[in-house]
């Protein structure tokens, strides 16, 4: 006895990779090229975790939408991409944790003007003109794309009328310091050895300073920031710090790695802060 053939039955179709996916595997061949050896894997598992790192991020988008759900800047429409590091742990709330208490002192403060040195796209350019409505945040980026992102954050929250975006900040510029009580927020990679030196720019002396130092590739620079600084301000260092307990309740399903990569901002090794006020 013989049966018929059962017609098969179409199921759901799958999409084809995303271009996000196409362009991460793109990258992992051609590192792939080099010969084996730590250095070549250290440099694939970065990638693959920067790829994973935004996969999470997208997921994050979708559930919650582009809005910072915790920290300092919560309910802040984000929908930029970041210029530089992870998006997720922005849209979580959770970046650079360690900076919470002192950005709330900041705020207490009610400085009347923030000069923002390397806003990239605005971050916190765009929160904290959110949280002072008295502030008038000056957001210098030497990054044009990083200029855009960060007037269209400010437009996106109501905010562009008091974000005066700018390239570069010279020595000259920093003579605006001694026009009001200010804010210097700065994080420019290396650059702050040589642009925040009060002996080019004494108006300096009579701001507070929050400064992302990268002394990894200039050792010695945090104590030539502090040995400048100490006899006019309190110098406080802050180091990184994670906090899984601001990740939503959608994150306990996840593996712990996925965790980690959602609290993870991309940073290749350790960036101290310092934290200055004038006595």
């Amino acid at each position: 006895m013989t049966t018929a053939p059962v017609p098969s039955v179409p199921g759901p179709s799958v999409p084809g990779p995303s271009a996000l996916t196409l362009a991460a595997e793109r990258e992992l061949v051609r590192l792939a090229a080099a010969p084996p050896s730590p250095p070549r894997l250290e440099r694939q598992l970065r990638h693959l975790a920067k790829w994973r790192s935004q996969v999470l991020a997208n997921t994050q988008g979708h559930r919650m939408g582009a809005i910072v759900q915790a920290g300092p800047f919560a309910g802040m429409s984000y929908s930029v991409e970041s210029a530089d590091g992870g998006r997720a742990p922005r849209l979580l709330g959770v970046y650079e944790a360690s900076l919470h208490q002192v950005i709330e002192t900041i705020i207490a403060r009610a400085y009347p003007q923030i000069l923002d040195i390397g806003c990239a796209e605005g971050y916190y350019a765009v929160g904290l003109a959110r949280r002072m409505p008295g502030c008038m945040i000056h957001a210098r980026d030497t990054n044009p794309v990083a200029r855009d992102r960060c007037a269209r954050l400010a437009a996106e929250n109501g905010v562009a009328d008091r974000v005066l975006v700018g390239p570069q900040v010279s020595h000259a510029d920093l003579a605006m310091c001694a026009n009001a009580p200010t804010l210097v927020l700065c994080d420019i990679e290396g650059a702050e050895d040589a642009l925040l030196d009060p002996a080019k720019a004494p108006a300096l002396l009579q701001a507070d300073l929050l400064v992302e130092v990268h002394e990894a590739g200039a050792p010695g620079l945090l104590s030539r920031l502090t040995a400048r600084f100490a006899a006019t301000h309190s110098v406080t260092r802050i180091d990184r710090q994670l906090r899984p307990d601001l990740l939503p309740a959608w994150t306990e399903g996840l593996s712990d790695l996925d965790r980690l990569l959602l609290l993870w901002e991309w940073r290749a090794g350790p960036t101290p802060w310092l934290w200055m006020r004038r006595t």
